[in-house]
């Protein structure tokens, strides 16, 4: 592993398990195996670590190509990143430093505007399939659902250290898909069992 990805993998590990204010470059050195100077070459301080894991947070996950498209990829999409909230420690690190931003003085909500734009293309995808009732507003509905996941995934680790998080997802789309999708689209789905068949 060069440098750079090995002391970006190693913040990350530290962001995750002691947040921004409990991580420290020298935590994050040992955990790299890194001189000061391998360190400070390519990253100046923390929070310079701190943005760049946060910058990167849809390039740490990697959703397999599926065979179909529309509200069914979206729900699996959903089921996707729990599963990777639980398991990619680079994924969860940079979602726990989106949610604690302001303890390193940032307001950025560009992690949350990157996954409503992939929530509205999956939604327009819906529509054009005839998937969505009338009067649903895509733009609205992927803000919603951005908010509704984060909030979730948030109470989930608090609640469980995210071990439920698939269940209350599930209940999440059970309430939210009579308000927006057709009775025969809402026929039509199926709702995973385990996550982990869709990282195959």
């Amino acid at each position: 592993m060069k440098t750079r990805e090995a002391i970006l993998y190693a913040a990350a590990e530290v962001f995750d398990s002691y947040g921004y204010s409990g991580a420290s470059i020298s935590k994050i050195m040992d955990r790299a195996q890194v001189t000061q100077g391998g360190m400070y070459f390519h990253f100046k301080s923390k929070l310079g670590l701190a943005k760049a894991v946060l910058a990167h947070q849809q390039e740490f996950v990697h959703f397999p190509p599926q065979g179909h498209d529309g509200l069914q990829l979206l729900i699996d999409l959903h089921f996707f990143l729990a599963r990777e909230l639980q398991t990619n420690v680079l994924f969860r690190a940079s979602v726990r430093l989106a949610v604690e931003q302001g303890d390193f003085g940032m307001r950025d909500d560009t992690a949350y505007q990157e996954w409503v734009e992939q929530f509205h293309g999956l939604l327009c995808a819906a529509r054009d399939r005839g998937e969505l009732l009338p009067s649903v507003d895509v733009r609205e509905f992927a803000n919603v659902l951005v908010g509704a996941y984060s909030g979730i995934q948030v109470f989930s680790n608090v609640a469980s250290g995210r071990a439920d998080l698939q269940s209350r997802i599930a209940s999440m789309w059970r309430y939210f898909l009579p308000a927006i999708a057709t009775p025969q689209a809402i026929a039509d789905l199926r709702f995973p069992q385990d996550a982990e068949e869709f990282a195959a």
